[in-house]
């Protein structure tokens, strides 16, 4: 006799990253994703907001999640949430967990035999769990085609600058001509520019809430022409090359990498993998053990070391570029 529990669990986690997507496009819409090839600044615009409205409200999303740190347990959640510019306000973010961790406990009643305190505590990990695997995945992402698209902004900015248009306006069109997310981004500092802020201080602003070296680099650059003058243009030709330099130089360690951050993943999911498979295929296999008073400390040990292959194997390849 199959047990069909394991496979369950894994479409209750999987419905749940569906349900949390399903209803951010449906609230904020399509132009929220980052797939989406329409600069979601400009759409708002062209639907006319005013300009200043989209602003406050873009700053706002950017902006609402590292204010919400003091909240218990959400500090884990508001740098990436941050990163990942996520619309929903940490409150909603809150309540969505607590939404579908009570979704997943209905379908684990419904679908499993498993007890009280394991549907309550697996109804938890996948509310809470899936929520924050949706927020990392969207962070990750998101940082990724930022630093992508770097490289070519600064280099549209070298081009606008050799042709006579000043700085303001050389991110203006590149808020314009580049896509999303860089895009919002860039308009974002024009906009704030336009308003009167300094746009060394909006970039290093950015580069601070975003976390990202190569956007410090550029503030550090606009900001020391800024006070001794120079030739820009020059100088972050300059800061292109070296970033597109630090990139390849990151994808070359994480090709050799490679190899050593899967056998940590291997090592560590094959006796899961092993443990559903047995399950799967002979239910009753640990019936013997299960009332052994060593057995429920022995799989902590396990899954103890399973984790601190995980961490030890992240130390050893995570190189600094």
């Amino acid at each position: 006799m199959i047990s069909a529990e394991p496979i369950i669990y894994g479409l209750i986690f999987v419905g749940v990253l569906v349900l949390v997507e399903g209803i951010y496009l449906t609230v904020f819409g399509k132009s929220i994703s980052l797939n989406n090839r329409v600069n979601r600044r400009l759409e708002m615009l062209d639907k006319g907001t005013r300009r200043e409205e989209v602003l406050e409200k873009l700053r706002k999303e950017m902006n609402q999640h590292m204010k919400s740190r003091s909240v218990p347990l959400y500090s884990l959640l508001a740098k990436k949430a941050q990163i990942a510019a996520i619309a929903f306000s940490p409150t909603q973010l809150i309540m969505m967990m607590v939404g579908v961790s009570a979704l997943s406990f209905l379908a684990l009643t419904v679908g499993t035999e498993a007890g009280l305190p394991m549907r309550i505590l697996g109804g938890v990990v996948m509310g809470v769990g899936g929520v924050f695997f949706w927020v990392n995945s969207k962070a990750n992402k998101r940082l990724s085609m930022l630093e992508e698209q770097l490289p070519d902004a600064i280099e549209l900015i070298v081009r606008s600058l050799r042709v006579g248009h000043p700085f303001s306006s050389a991110i203006a069109i590149v808020s314009k001509e580049v896509k999303d997310p860089l895009a919002t981004e860039f308009g974002m500092i024009a906009d704030e520019a336009a308003y009167g802020r300094d746009v060394g201080d909006a970039i290093k602003a950015m580069a601070e809430r975003l976390d990202m070296q190569d956007l410090r680099f550029l503030a550090v650059a606009v900001t020391i022409q800024q006070q001794s003058g120079g030739n820009l243009a020059e100088i972050l030709a300059g800061l292109s090359k070296v970033i597109r330099a630090r990139f390849r130089l990151f994808r070359r360690v994480a090709a050799i990498t490679a190899e050593a951050k899967w056998s940590g993943k291997f090592l560590s999911g094959f006796p899961v993998a092993a443990l559903i498979f047995i399950q799967v295929t002979d239910p009753n296999y640990y019936d013997d053990v299960l009332d052994h008073p060593w057995f429920i400390p022995a799989c902590f040990v396990v899954g103890g070391f399973l984790a601190g292959n995980l961490f030890v194997m992240r130390i050893l390849t995570n190189i600094k570029v």
